[in-house]
């Protein structure tokens, strides 16, 4: 049997699933022409947290949850607008009942005094709709028709199907309580389907097995009984039909339907335990094991599995394409390469790798809503820090990524969002000089560009003071006075350690620490961080990402007597050129034309040091390539080996960092090649300016 911390851990996946869809309605709740069910979607999200935490005893979480719901119930039932002010208290109780769960689940002390305060602005809320209920009211006398006295009112039996999903149970809902409520109704005669609970030895606690119909003879109305499942709707299935008849309680036509179910106590409710052998009786109900049958069938489809699992799974595939290249390199090796049967079984063997590879990873992906959904809380508490007007739009948040990326890419985010917001948005009254609206707009996008993830941070407010930026750095000594700088360059200086423009303490920057903490971040990430700013307009933060910090494609090429790795997400196109298109420039300076593009010449040997002058073009490889940023270079290198896909490996962690090196892997042959990073390359390699001030010209 699962022991209470195996529960509690179910409890708060659920929270989570709840949190989300609080946080996302109450957003939609902003809308003018958002639906009412949005505001009944919120009030049960509050409600299931309540009454599974009281399961737990979690007095905190249970209180608040209480008062919020009475709030929301307010809301619903139109004795509350849902003007702005209403939705900041809103989006504050939402902020605190997620740090109460955190705190639930760290077994960390809650806030109280927070909690007092919140609790406070929730109790103005509900009193200011009390105090209008005070207001004097003309008294308008009204005729009720209580119907015939001399009889017992009109009765109607409804057959009522009920099976809860497993979600239920999770958020401390008890089919007995429900069951109860309708014999309030009237008289309710039960039957419950065991016929689907399986052997105790196979049971699971993701199941839910049993299924109840209810027999209700009443006067109330069908709305009264949909009521009662109100709370419940959405995880269970609900099925109200009136019968053919208007049957009495001791009716025949229902014993035959109920057998041996006479008026039972809400103790009789409890199903009993099937039998221990593989036979399992009969449901009293037909058709409703075809339900029940139909519902496992759906919640087989999908699974939990620890994250270690498969990050194990994956590293067992990452091996798996390492022996793969070796058994070539072994089959190269003893000449069998020409054999078909060889070369046939080969093949498949890479493709099969392949294949499991791309399923590992897409069990790995996980959308970045989650992620997303955090900044609305960052973007509101940094908008009341600074008293600005802030409002984010985000798109693509069902972009997927890695799931080792999405805790990482939190803080990195939360700097940049609150930077646009300190640094980027004017004020109120310098934007309404500007002509633009009061309210300033931060977007927060993300979408899959050329096998890479691309998320983009931007605002539209006065864009970056490059004069100033240059002043700041030259007076703190980042770079010597009348460094000639391109725009870029001056961008990537917001990156250097201990960089700020702002000239006091506060609670958001003025520290000089933030986007180098962003850039070093990502860059562990394998991506590369990108500003584009235009004064007076705003600007944007753009994070390249990898899709995946497991395996890439890459092509491998020889530098010298060096094997290297050139991502293949990264490759334009290769060429081997003729004389008609090579140009010199400046004093050592070479160029490419292609395609009537002057595209500029690096030679990788140069760049990693391998030799010290370009070498002659004449039976060198050109291979084309474009940055994240948009610029173009030709590399040259001396061969290419293979196209193949190989297993990254973190040399940082392993040796220390390389400029121009991203990564390293593992061949065939059991050497290690180092996996380039073409951004890095490409950029050093422009200008002189650029090389003296690699470490944050990488990420301009």
């Amino acid at each position: 049997m699962p022991d209470m911390d195996e529960f509690l851990e179910m409890f708060f996946v659920e929270c989570d699933e709840l949190l989300d869809n609080l946080a996302t309605g109450l957003r939609e709740m902003e809308l003018p022409d958002h639906e009412m069910e949005t505001v009944h979607s919120v009030f049960r999200a509050v409600h299931s947290m309540k009454g599974a935490a009281a399961a737990f005893g979690l007095t905190d979480l249970v209180t608040f949850a209480h008062r919020f719901e009475t709030v929301l119930d307010l809301l619903r039932s139109d004795r509350l607008a849902a003007n702005e002010d209403v939705m900041a208290v809103l989006h504050r109780s939402s902020d605190l009942l997620t740090d109460l769960v955190s705190a639930a689940r760290n077994a960390s002390p809650a806030d109280q005094t927070r909690i007092e305060d919140l609790l406070g602005e929730l109790d103005r809320l509900i009193g200011d709709e009390g105090d209008d209920d005070d207001e004097d009211i003309e008294f308008v006398p009204l005729t009720l028709d209580f119907g015939p006295l001399d009889g017992p009112a009109e009765t109607v039996t409804y057959i009522i199907a009920f099976t809860p999903d497993p979600e239920m149970y999770r958020t401390g809902n008890d089919p007995v309580a429900l069951i109860t409520a309708l014999r309030q109704l009237g008289d309710a005669k039960v039957s419950v389907n065991t016929a689907s609970v399986p052997k105790l030895s196979v049971w699971s606690l993701d199941e839910a097995r049993l299924s109840w119909q209810i027999a209700l003879t009443t006067s109330a109305p069908v709305a009264d009984i949909q009521q009662v499942f109100e709370f419940v709707v959405d995880c269970c299935q609900v099925d109200i039909k009136e019968h053919n008849t208007c049957l009495t309680q001791d009716d025949p036509a229902i014993s035959a339907d109920f057998p041996d179910l006479a008026a039972p106590s809400p103790q009789d409710l409890e199903a009993t335990p099937p039998d221990t052998d593989d036979s399992v009786k009969p449901g009293a109900i037909a058709g409703t094991p075809a339900v029940q049958n139909t519902q496992t069938s759906a919640q087989s489809a999908t699974i939990r599995v620890s994250l270690d699992r498969v990050d194990k799974l994956m590293n067992m595939i990452g091996e798996l394409v390492i022996k793969e290249a070796m058994l070539y390199q072994v089959i190269e090796t003893a000449g069998f390469t020409e054999e078909p049967d060889v070369v046939t079984a080969l093949e498949g063997i890479r493709q099969l790798a392949g294949d499991i590879q791309e399923s590992v990873m897409s069990i790995r992906a996980q959308p970045l809503k989650l992620v997303f959904q955090r900044m609305h809380r960052i973007l509101r508490e940094a908008a009341d820090a600074t008293g600005k007007k802030v409002r984010l739009e985000t798109l693509g948040e069902n972009t997927e990524v890695d799931k080792t990326m999405i805790e990482r890419l939190i803080d990195p985010l939360t700097h940049m969002i609150r930077n646009s917001i300190d640094h980027g948005l004017e004020d109120a009254v310098t934007r309404q000089r500007r002509g633009k609206p009061q309210e300033g707009t931060i977007t927060l996008s993300a979408a899959h560009r050329s096998g890479r993830v691309q998320i983009e941070v931007s605002d539209d407010g006065g864009g970056i003071n490059r004069e100033r930026v240059r002043k700041i750095a030259e007076d703190r000594g980042l770079i010597p006075p009348g460094a000639v700088l391109s725009a870029n360059e001056v961008d990537s200086l917001l990156f250097l350690p201990g960089f700020s423009s702002k000239e006091e303490v506060s609670a958001l920057s003025g520290r000089g620490v933030g986007l180098d903490v962003v850039r070093r971040e990502i860059m562990s990430l394998g991506g590369r961080v990108m500003i584009q700013s235009k004064e007076g307009e705003g600007t944007t933060f753009s994070i390249a990402l990898p899709l995946t910090l497991a395996v890439l494609e890459g092509m491998l090429i020889q530098l010298r007597d060096q094997t290297m790795v050139l991502p293949i997400t990264a490759v334009q196109e290769t060429l081997r050129p003729t004389s008609a298109t090579l140009h010199g420039i400046g004093k050592n300076g070479r160029v490419l034309s292609n395609r009537g593009e002057l595209i500029p010449i690096i030679d990788l040997a140069c760049s990693f040091g391998l030799r010290h002058t370009p070498a002659t073009l004449d039976g060198g490889v050109l291979i084309v390539v474009e940055t994240d940023t948009h610029k173009r270079a030709a590399l040259h290198v001396d061969g290419i080996f293979d196209q193949r896909q190989v297993v990254i490996k973190s040399l940082e962690e392993n040796y220390g960092r390389v400029p121009g090196v991203s990564a390293a892997t593992i061949l065939g042959d059991g050497n290690i090649a180092l996996i380039i990073d073409p951004e890095e390359i490409v950029l050093s390699s422009l200008s002189e300016q650029g090389r003296s001030a690699m470490p944050f010209a990488a990420n301009g």
